[in-house]
């Protein structure tokens, strides 16, 4: 099975203040790990929400366009990564073990992909 895993922004990723380099390296690795295993598919981090729109569809109407910022931060993906894993617990398990640099926190959604 595939999963969708959604890393949510913060008020730091939203403000465009991107992880240190060793943060960078720190997951790096994490990444490598999961490659090595064949666990990743794809994983990349997001701009933050004032670089992007949102389209909004509203029954027959004309679709809206919705320039970022957009306000609920914690609403908001600041990136991503398709996984392979035998379940959801599995990937739960797997995903325990993401670095977190510096205790700061952080939320992660994690979804089945459709099949």
């Amino acid at each position: 099975m595939r999963f969708l895993v959604m890393v949510k922004a913060t008020p730091e990723s939203e403000a465009g203040r991107g992880p240190s380099t060793e943060e960078l390296e720190t997951m790096s690795k994490f990444n490598e790990e999961l490659a090595k295993d064949g666990r990743i598919v794809f994983a990349e981090g997001l701009t933050r929400s004032s670089e992007g729109v949102r389209v909004l569809f509203e029954g027959d109407a004309e679709p809206k366009i919705i320039d970022g910022p957009f306000a609920e931060t914690k609403e908001l993906v600041a990136g991503v990564w398709v996984l392979n894993g035998e379940s959801l617990e599995d990937v739960v398990t797997l995903m325990k073990r993401a670095p977190n640099p510096e205790a700061k926190g952080g939320v992660i959604e994690i979804r089945a992909i459709a099949e």
